[in-house]
């Protein structure tokens, strides 16, 4: 990772933008303070390969501790959120590239780790609701969004892999786009993100899926084909931030759910 020599006037947080306004400076001062309550954190810069974009990131880096909070989680839910990730920021190029896709629209993410995909769809134009398991995650998500786009996202909290309780009120109209990057970790995976899909994507609409070519994201496009969905793929070779990482292709996967 590339680290800022200039520290932040607080430790472990970003510089405000000059031309923040007054109910944003106090907004970020709120989440400030919710995110110091998660343990010790480190400023980031990070670059989009495809667009050359930069954001500037607020990242944990007591891994342990964060370990310790899910200890007793039944749902063994460990911190995958707390680092940066190849497939969000594939995710989050791709929709610089194509910006009007997300324009005006009504926006769901699953999985809004520290919000590089967020802070895209933000820019872009989209109506974001965030989702993650973890109020941390939410909770730096809010933070970086908007630090660097000046706009932050609607929030929930909830477990996806619960399909039927989650979003039990939500309308049939259904979202026109939904986001996930690196959602597909282990098979139990599969089968509650396709029921929660397709009750969240609107017809016509469209899932992004961004993933490093692990086994579970196949079988997952096989049944999603088997179930009827449309796929167009493409491929995002990096360089990521991280040259350890590398040697991953990330693959964009656009889903489309027909009427």
């Amino acid at each position: 990772m590339q680290y800022l020599d200039q520290p932040a006037p607080s430790p472990g947080m970003p510089r405000l933008p000059s031309s923040t306004g007054r109910a944003a400076t106090d907004r970020l001062t709120e989440l400030r303070a919710e995110v110091a309550a998660i343990g010790t954190a480190r400023q980031i810069e990070i670059r989009l390969p495809w667009s050359g974009r930069r954001y500037r990131l607020i990242q944990p880096t007591d891994t342990d501790a964060l370990l310790d909070r899910v200890a007793d989680d039944p749902e063994q839910n460990l911190p995958y959120w707390s680092e940066i990730w190849p497939s969000g920021i594939a995710l989050a190029d791709a929709i610089v590239r194509q910006p009007r896709a997300l324009q005006g629209k009504r926006v769901l993410e699953l999985g809004s780790g520290l919000g590089v995909t967020a802070i895209a769809a933000l820019q872009a134009g989209a109506e974001l609701i965030a989702v993650d398991y973890a109020p941390e995650s939410l909770a730096l998500c809010c933070l970086n969004a908007l630090h660097n786009s000046g706009r932050e996202p609607a929030t929930r909290r909830l477990n996806w892999r619960d399909p039927e309780s989650a979003f039990p009120d939500q309308a049939d109209a259904g979202y026109p786009v939904v986001l996930a990057a690196d959602v597909l970790y282990e098979a139990r995976d599969i089968d509650p993100l396709l029921t929660l899909v397709d009750r969240l994507v609107a017809p016509d609409g469209l899932l992004w899926l961004a993933e490093p070519s692990r086994p579970v994201a196949r079988r997952f496009l096989d049944a999603a084909r088997e179930r009827g969905w449309q796929i167009v793929s493409r491929s995002h070779p990096g360089p990521w931030p991280d040259p350890k990482d590398d040697w991953i292709t990330v693959h964009l996967h656009n889903l489309r759910r027909r009427r």
